[in-house]
């Protein structure tokens, strides 16, 4: 895919004149447009939920299961999507995919049931998500070098925390005033001004040579991955090795020898992985074109990278997790302005994920990431020691700040060290490799501090009451207790806690408000320190990331076998 005169990085936007400084930065808009509207999705439908439920007379089980359908979806195929734009013109795979994605959004809008519903979402949607998420990588990849390329990798992380921020905003407003389906509609609206600007992408594939897809490989990677993912997020409920509560699949109890589901999903998808490996193996052996190239999933560089950014996205779902649940739960604010509350966050991620990424030339992207973790980590201490019935938006705009300026800070350079590591011709594999790690981290992140915050709520809730009661019980029928309060109630957000609450009388209701309080910001506080635990692996991972970021490997090879320039810009510490 060699590049033409309108896209050259031998060009310099900023002297052109503005046709061509919007050529050159076209393919930037187009991806990160992509990413936007893929990140808004389920943040911005998410407070949709009791619209939906009303509107179609069903249950939140159901409306929720087409919201972890479109996340269980986009981790299993995002490994075989990425694949795609070595087989197939990566500006007419952009532009289709895209129109699958509008055609999704577009049934969602229309949709008269909760089946087309989910039909349109989660599936049609899910499915272009998967091709979109690594694609937007692969395109800046190969578009840019330089600078140019780690502040193009470095705008798309921040424009992802954005996206997952302002969509709850975003969502509530279009719900409240309009319809839940205005949510969709304004995703398609983003849709159409990408098609625009995927005009201005390279047009050819990665490789001169079209291969095939290694359809073993895909599947076993499909079977790995959504088994892992499903095991992440039945262990909440289900617990993680001994059963907490019956799983049941079509009517019949599956516990085998008293244990959870979710230690045989997770069993499944690592054996389903290993047997990936082999296959690959296997395919190059018999020189065929596998999945992902052996070299790929050795590569040192690649590989400390990716187990970075894995546990980058455990610490942010964790965080995007608990603290709106705390905002709404505890300190009784609107689903909008616990939005709000969370812009100092994702504005300071966009800033500085954007605008450092220059800062290589002082410091090496090592120290630079490491420098963001420990940021990181001093805003989330910072919100542990302000956790209280005082706290404030306003009291929490510094320590959002501080954790959104270290993510921004690690975002600005890791995605960059990552990628460089492998040729050209790899990066849509390495960019599939990267985001089915950022899902399961995602999916990881979200079952375990989620699972740490409402299992120290419910059963700071059950001590409080036991000690007003001044009833004594055993371990056993505490933990049952606990267990039961949750199947009885989703008492976490404001609105199942006040519908709690209207069934009792005045003084029940003023004695359990307070408790409910107090469990809240005994549970954020425990989920905090979690996060900070896994910030600290972290930081320890990063110690492995290598200090010189070449632009291109020794062994790249410009698409279509164009040969490439081989440079390096970064400094050692």
């Amino acid at each position: 895919m060699a590049p033409d005169e309108s896209t050259s990085n031998e060009s310099t936007p900023f002297t052109a004149d503005p046709k061509t400084r919007l050529q050159y930065w076209g393919p930037a808009v187009a991806v990160t447009l992509s990413m936007f509207v893929v990140s808004i999705n389920s943040a911005l439908m998410n407070v949709a939920v009791p619209a939906i439920v009303a509107e179609f007379d069903t249950t939140v089980t159901v409306v929720q299961g087409a919201i972890s359908f479109y996340s269980l979806v986009i981790a299993a195929l995002v490994l075989p999507g990425g694949k795609l734009s070595s087989l197939y013109d990566v500006r007419r795979l952009t532009a289709v995919t895209l129109v699958v994605y509008g055609v999704g959004t577009l049934l969602a809008i229309i949709s008269w049931n909760p089946i087309v519903l989910f039909v349109g979402w989660s599936v049609i949607e899910g499915i272009a998500a998967a091709v979109l998420l690594p694609l937007t990588y692969t395109v800046l990849m190969f578009s840019y070098e330089g600078d140019d390329r780690a502040k193009a990798l470095g705008l798309l992380a921040g424009v992802s925390a954005i996206g997952a921020v302002v969509g709850p905003i975003i969502g509530g407003s279009l719900t409240t005033y309009a319809s839940w389906r205005w949510g969709f509609a304004f995703q398609l609206l983003i849709v159409a001004a990408t098609l625009f600007f995927v005009r201005y992408l390279q047009p050819g594939r990665l490789k001169e040579t079209r291969g095939s897809l290694d359809v073993g490989g895909a599947v076993l990677s499909i079977v790995g991955a959504s088994t892992l993912v499903m095991g992440f997020l039945l262990s909440g409920k289900y617990g993680w090795l001994l059963v907490r509560r019956p799983f049941f699949v079509a009517d019949v109890q599956f516990n085998p020898f008293g244990t959870s589901p979710t230690i045989w999903f997770l069993g499944v998808g690592l054996l389903a992985f290993a047997a990936f490996v082999q296959h690959e193996r296997r395919m190059e052996r018999a020189e065929r074109e596998p999945l992902v190239s052996l070299d790929v999933l050795t590569n040192g560089r690649l590989v400390s990278g990716v187990v970075t950014y894995s546990l980058r996205s455990v610490v942010m779902a964790g965080f995007m997790f608990v603290v709106p649940v705390y905002l709404q739960a505890a300190l009784g604010y609107t689903a909008f302005e616990a939005g709000v509350a969370m812009l100092p966050y994702s504005l300071a991620t966009l800033v500085f994920s954007s605008f450092t990424t220059g800062w290589r030339v002082y410091l090496s992207p090592r120290t630079l990431v490491q420098a963001g973790i420990v940021v990181m980590g001093l805003g989330l201490m910072l919100l542990y020691r302000g956790t209280g019935p005082s706290q404030t938006i306003v009291g929490m705009i510094v320590p959002m700040t501080l954790v959104g300026t270290g993510l921004g800070l690690l975002m600005g350079q890791i995605m960059n060290m990552t990628l460089s590591a492998v040729p050209t011709a790899n990066y849509a594999e390495a960019s599939g490799v990267l985001q089915t790690s950022s899902s399961m981290g995602f999916a990881l992140g979200t079952a375990v501090v989620g699972s740490v915050l409402l299992g120290r709520f419910y059963g700071s809730v059950v001590d409080s009451v036991l000690r007003v009661r001044d009833v004594p019980v055993s371990l056993e029928q505490r933990y049952k207790l606990v267990i039961a309060l949750e199947d009885a109630a989703e008492t976490a957000t404001k609105a199942t806690q006040q519908q709690f609450l209207n069934q009792l009388t005045p003084t029940q209701r003023h004695l359990l408000e307070d408790i409910f309080k107090a469990a809240m910001f005994d549970a954020e506080q425990a989920a905090l320190l979690l996060l900070v635990l896994f910030v600290l692996l972290l930081l320890i991972a990063s110690t492995f990331l290598p200090r010189r970021v070449p632009e291109t490997d020794e062994s790249s090879e410009s698409p279509q076998g164009a040969p490439s320039e081989k440079s390096e810009t970064a400094v050692e510490d």
